[in-house]
Formats: structure tokens, C-alpha cells, sequence
């Protein structure tokens, strides 16, 4: 059953990942990773809700983790599509962009998961 809800989880993720990257296309036009940018950091920000929430506080079963941190989280974040992001801009000769792409990712994630974990737990 824990891989059932792993995959079911994986392949809503990257279902939702690919809308995001969908919907932004038109605004960036691969000048900029923002999709990928974008939901590294909202997987970032609902990894620290869901840790608070499931690991922490034990509000929702074992099976949730599966289904969402796993399965979800994990096919929505794209750290492999980062990197290769990363280093295609890098290829490209821009490589401030590469540069702020790499830099504002790392903390852009970590803040957002800071934030979330804080956040939850006051609640």
C-alpha cells in the first residue's frame, strides 16, 4: 500500500509540475528556469508545513507522508531539473543568470521551508 500511495503521490506531483511550467512558459520563454524556480520553492514551503504537520505533530497517518512528502513533493520539486537548468544557462554564456538562478534557489528554498516550519508550529 505505501508504494500505491508513493506513486499515486508521484504522479499527481508531476502532473501539477508540469501545469506550472505550462502556465509560465509564456512569461518566460526559457530566458529564466521560473517555473522550476517557482516550485522548488512552494514544494520547499509545503515540505516544512507537511514535516511540522505529519512528522512533528502526527496530525495525519504514516500514509500521508507516502502520498505527499514523498510521492508528491518528491515528483513536484525538481533538483535534477535545477541542476541541468543551472548548467544550461551556464553553457549558454550567461552565466550571472546561472548564477542568480543557483543562488536564489538555495535561499529562496531555505527561507521558505524556515518559514513554513516556524509558521506551523505556532499555529
Amino acid at each position: 500500500m505505501h508504494w500505491l500511495s508513493v506513486a499515486l503521490g508521484g504522479a499527481i506531483g508531476a502532473v501539477c509540475r508540469y501545469w506550472v511550467s505550462v502556465s509560465l512558459f509564456p512569461v518566460t520563454q526559457y530566458r529564466f528556469p521560473l517555473a522550476m524556480l517557482s516550485v522548488n520553492v512552494l514544494g520547499s514551503l509545503a515540505m516544512g508545513i507537511l514535516y511540522v504537520v505529519i512528522v512533528e505533530r502526527g496530525g495525519l497517518p504514516d500514509q500521508a507522508r507516502n502520498l505527499l512528502m514523498v510521492g508528491f513533493l518528491g515528483a513536484f520539486t525538481t533538483f535534477s531539473t535545477f541542476s541541468l537548468d543551472a548548467l544550461s544557462l551556464w553553457q549558454n554564456g550567461d552565466q550571472l543568470m546561472a548564477l542568480i538562478y543557483v543562488v536564489s534557489t538555495v535561499a529562496l528554498c531555505l527561507l521558505a521551508i524556515i518559514c513554513a516550519v516556524w509558521l506551523t508550529r505556532l499555529l
